[in-house]
């Protein structure tokens, strides 16, 4: 079931979210996010955007949620999607419903451009995103430092139905 979260899936989000900050360079937060920061971000995202999880069994298996892709006001429009999946639940095709539904709800929006900002090699995001409709846009060499190595990123762009 996806469903929009709420604070007190902040711990499962963290829980989730913390095996990435800890174990690959797709994220580039290098410190665990304690679950009280987490409720934060969820509360503080789901104030204008949407922030969803799919809860199976009554865990969280995964989230996916859009935040402002900048601050200054002609972005309004331009969201970035951030989406994972828990460790056990990876190629199930959790990732493609969360993105999905988060797509529907933005629909639902003003928003007209979703960004998908991707640590490069990450080929089972760029195979989510493209299959979605997503076309990357952007590459940026060496822009993040993580384990002792430089990380490229790349941008992946999808445009919302006027």
């Amino acid at each position: 079931m996806i469903r929009k979260a709420i604070p007190e899936d902040a711990a499962a989000v963290a829980e989730i979210y913390n095996y990435y900050v800890v174990n690959t360079v797709i994220t580039f937060e290098t410190n665990p996010v304690p679950v009280a920061e987490m409720r934060d971000r969820i509360l503080s995202i789901s104030e204008n955007h949407p922030y969803l999880v799919c809860e199976e069994a009554g865990r969280i298996s995964g989230y996916c949620y859009a935040s402002p892709w900048k601050r200054r006001e002609a972005y309004r429009h331009t969201v970035e999607s951030t989406v994972y999946a828990a460790p056990s639940h990876q190629g199930r095709g959790l990732g493609a419903r969360l993105m999905k539904a988060l797509l529907e709800e933005l629909k639902k929006t003003p928003v007209h451009a979703v960004i998908a900002c991707i640590a490069i090699p990450n080929p089972q995001s760029v195979k989510l995103h493209e299959r979605l409709g997503f076309r990357q846009v952007s590459e940026y060499r060496e822009v993040g430092r993580k384990f002792d190595r430089w990380i490229d990123v790349g941008d992946w762009l999808f445009l919302l139905p006027a």
